[in-house]
């Protein structure tokens, strides 16, 4: 079997590593694998789902996570740019800066993109994405250092625009739009009358040129095993890495600066930016001229995210944590993660009142359990001292949970006499309202990855009267960390697809701001050996602040994104 055959097939579990993984690390014997370099020292292996969940899955570190859409259509076609505007975005694209992102590669890993429309294209008809990497789609060639997907390249889409039937020759699709505003948004251009009015939709860096990247649905283990329901998009971390490596692949062989624009995320990680992928992205962000963009994700209001403390010398020797499940869940996953020195074990209160383990659990131990009265399958697994962060991490898996209130029990373990954890549910997606702490908070509800280090983090407000929007993510980290850096408009924002409202599209207006910063930069070679975190501190001093407010915040980051203040900083205006 070819490793492609491999890393498409069911059959085989997906490990992403910061090592070669080799034979004797998984059994001492021949096994059924293949392995991948994925860059940034990180390697992607394709094993016998037989052989893998013995050793590396346990540890669960390994395993990728799944990764969600952080926008939802609105259903209204009405088009305006006071997003754009309100940000310094439509300014600056004017005279006397002119920057339309012109010479900049902006890259996207989503659902893909309707390549055939106008906001993707020159006057002329002709297409301003420079190459497709479709992973969906396995008769066509992959790209180089890719083992599949198929890779559709500039020449290809003008050959398929100037025919009757594109999808004939480029069969791209981008069923559910969410890629294909992100882009709108982010990179969508415009024509002229012959006045020069301008007319159709215009995005923040109309003149850049556009690399997408069509993420494949995760594997059907791997959403089984997270519980995510079959028909919400999920896409495996490992493929979101080999899309990363793509695109800074890309834009290399360009020798052209690259923004990327990433509007997904998961509440499952450590949120303090020790992920594989955050560290995936740091590590890319070690090169000059490219800056990463992430979504601060919806999580804010969806009440799944329980911060508590342990109190041992109180006389309280556990902490009761309450969760409400919905009628019709068929599952989801919980991540316990306390913080050096303190560890905690758990038992589990079903809604009858039985409890399992009967004794504080054995640290460590892995254990499973089938509710009597419920009829409800929870295991729980132990990592002690989780590889990317150092801190324990408690993964529950909760199969056919009954509805009705279920109680995580803590128990802290050792002579802390005060200490902090966290726990996090799914995000909304991947888990349908109606299941949540009964005391939440909001804070520290931003998604992964975005706590990754040197990466600009955004998130959302209403531009129509400058209001967070409530659902919008919030910080800090789980270790103090200060994310987010900044916050766009995201509510009720045109795309070519109608309004959105959603972290991604704040995102998208953001990476637009970039772009045309990486253009008076580099293109422009005002500075030209720029680094994303520079780009990340320009926009910062040019941010809108209010006088009663602290900055940073944990709402609005540095403030409110304006390129044009940006500018005035560095004329010495402000």
């Amino acid at each position: 079997m070819t490793c492609k055959e491999r890393a498409l097939s069911e059959d085989y579990v997906e490990i992403m590593t910061d090592f070669m993984v080799t034979e004797e690390l998984l059994s001492g014997k021949e096994v059924d694998m293949c392995t991948i370099p994925a860059g940034q020292g990180i390697y992607i292996s394709y094993v016998s789902s037989k052989v893998a969940g013995e050793r590396m899955t346990s540890t669960l570190y390994f395993l990728p996570q799944c990764y969600g859409l952080m926008a939802e259509p609105v259903w209204n076609m009405s088009y305006d740019t006071v997003a754009l505007s309100d940000t310094g975005i439509l300014q600056t694209q004017n005279p006397p800066l002119s920057l339309t992102g012109r010479g900049v590669v902006m890259g996207f890993l989503d659902t893909g993109i309707r390549y055939e429309n106008a906001a993707f294209r020159y006057s002329d008809g002709t297409t301003r994405i420079r190459a497709i990497w479709d992973q969906t789609i396995q008769e066509g060639e992959p790209p180089a250092g890719q083992i599949f997907g198929t890779e559709y390249t500039r020449t290809q889409i003008n050959a398929a625009l100037a025919g009757d039937t594109p999808a004939a020759l480029v069969p791209v699709t981008d069923r559910n739009g969410h890629g294909t505003a992100l882009a709108s948004v982010a990179a969508g251009s415009v024509s002229e009358d012959s006045d020069g009015t301008v007319k159709g939709f215009l995005g923040a860096a109309p003149d850049a040129e556009i690399v997408v990247v069509k993420l494949r649905e995760a594997k059907t283990y791997l959403r089984n095993f997270l519980m995510i329901p079959e028909d919400v998009p999920a896409y495996s971390e490992s493929d979101i890495i080999l899309a990363l490596k793509y695109l800074n692949d890309f834009a290399i062989s360009l020798r052209r600066p690259l923004v990327i624009c990433f509007g997904l995320g998961t509440n499952m990680g450590s949120h303090t930016g020790t992920t594989i992928l955050s560290r995936y992205m740091r590590r890319m962000l070690e090169r000059r001229s490219r800056a990463i963009v992430v979504c601060g994700g919806n999580e804010g209001n969806s009440g799944r995210h329980y911060e508590g403390r342990s109190y041992i010398e109180r006389g309280e020797p556990y902490t009761d944590v309450e969760i409400r499940v919905a009628e019709g869940v068929t599952g989801f996953v919980a991540e316990v993660w306390g913080t050096v020195p303190q560890l905690y074990t758990v038992s589990i209160l079903s809604p009858s009142g039985e409890r399992y383990p009967e004794n504080i659990g054995i640290l460590g131990q892995n254990f499973g359990h089938s509710f009597l009265y419920e009829k409800t399958n929870v295991n729980v697994v132990y990592s002690v001292v989780e590889e990317g962060s150092g801190d324990e991490r408690i993964l529950i898996r909760f199969d056919r949970p009954t509805a009705g209130l279920w109680t995580i029990r803590l128990y802290g373990i050792g002579e802390c006499t005060e200490d902090l954890f966290h726990i996090w549910l799914p995000i909304q997606n991947f888990l349908p309202a109606g299941t949540y702490f009964l005391r939440s908070t909001p804070y520290v509800t931003l998604t992964v990855p975005g706590y990754a280090d040197e990466i600009i983090t955004v998130t959302t407000y209403n531009d129509e009267n400058h209001s967070f929007w409530p659902e919008s993510g919030r910080g800090f980290g789980r270790n103090g960390k200060i994310r987010p850096d900044l916050a766009a408009p995201g509510v009720n924002v045109p795309t070519v697809n109608g309004r959105m409202s959603g972290s991604s599209i704040a995102a998208a207006i953001t990476a637009g701001a970039a772009a045309q910063l990486m253009q008076w930069a580099v293109v422009e070679r005002n500075d030209e050996y720029i680094f994303g975190r520079d780009v990340r501190n320009y926009l910062i001093r040019g941010a809108q602040r209010e006088d009663s407010l602290n900055y940073p915040n944990r709402e609005w980051g540095f403030g409110r994104l304006n390129i044009e203040s940006t500018f005035e900083v560095l004329r010495g205006l402000r």
